[in-house]
Order: structure tokens, then sequence, then C-alpha cells
């Protein structure tokens, strides 16, 4: 129960500070960045460039605020659920942080979209024209190639079982 509680408390902690720092981030984006030229920190490569994306990744479906806020709810009831589904032992730990970095990012996002209508983003990597991102775009983005790093090479079929639909069938069962 102890371990429990700790590692709790550890993810909210580690949470909490991962969404300061976006928040932090996207502060210093609406005051240094808006209204203003982009900031070339590498010139033709990367550079920094305030946008209000209205949509979801890679500024897909403008304004459905709603519907955002609506699938982001969903997907935070999920994690939390999962996560205290999990096992509290030391091999889940790397997914136990994945689900913390994910859920920062998709309440560093909420956040925006409730107090602003639209998402802070700011970085923008000119060389492949890639959409413009933020720190919580990061965290989901990361984690999400790390969940599937997880999935595929490090955890066993049977060790997923506590997430729904992943208990492997008894021949029995068939």
């Amino acid at each position: 129960m102890k371990k429990k509680f700790l590692l709790s408390i550890i993810s909210i902690v580690t949470a909490a500070l991962l969404i300061l720092l976006d928040q932090w981030t996207k502060v210093l984006a609406v005051r240094y960045l808006k209204d203003a030229p982009a900031i070339e920190l590498i010139p033709g490569v990367f550079e920094l460039a305030y946008v209000e994306n209205r949509g979801a990744a890679f500024g897909m479906m403008q304004n459905q605020q709603t519907f955002f806020l609506i699938m982001t709810v969903i997907v935070l009831v999920g994690i939390v659920y999962l996560y205290i589904r999990m096992p509290f032992e030391r091999r889940y730990l790397p997914l136990r942080a994945c689900f913390t970095a994910f859920l920062a990012g998709a309440i560093g996002n909420m956040i925006d979209r409730l107090n602003l209508g639209y998402v802070v983003d700011f970085f923008y990597f000119r060389l492949i024209d890639f959409p413009v991102f933020n720190v919580a775009d990061c965290y989901v983005t990361v984690t999400v190639f790390l969940f599937a790093i997880l999935f595929l090479f490090y955890y066993k079929e049977d060790e997923l079982s506590f997430i729904p639909g992943m208990a492997k069938k008894k021949e029995t069962d068939v």
C-alpha cells in the first residue's frame, strides 16, 4: 500500500511539473513570439514561431474544440483507469512514466483549449516544413513512440493483461 501511494504521488508531482513546464513555455511564446517575426535558432532548419492551433495534431479538424475537449476527457479517464489497474512493480515503471507524460501532454493542451479556445504552438522545423508544435505535443508524441517500443519489445502479452482485451485467451476459450 505504501509503495502504491508513493508511486502515485511521484506520478502526480511529475505530471504537475511537466504541465507547469508546458504552460510556462507557452507563456513565454505568447510574450516573446506573438505578433513578432520568427526567431531562427538554426537558420533554415529550426525556429520559434507563434501559431494559434485551433485544430488537432498537424492542424486537422479546425475549430472542433468541443469534440477535442470531450475526447481529451475520455482519454484522460482511460489513462487513469489503466494506471490504477497496472501492477505496482518495478517492471512497469517505464509504462507508468509514459502514462504520466502522456497525461501531462493531454492536460497541457486541454488547459489551452479551455482558457484560450486554441493551443499555443511555437516549435517549427522549417527544413522539413513540419507542423508547428509545443512541449505538450512532444510529451504525447514521444510517449506514443515509447508505448510502441515497450509493447513490441519489452512487455510480453501476458504482462499486459491489466489492459482490457489484452488478456491471453486460453485454448479452451476458442
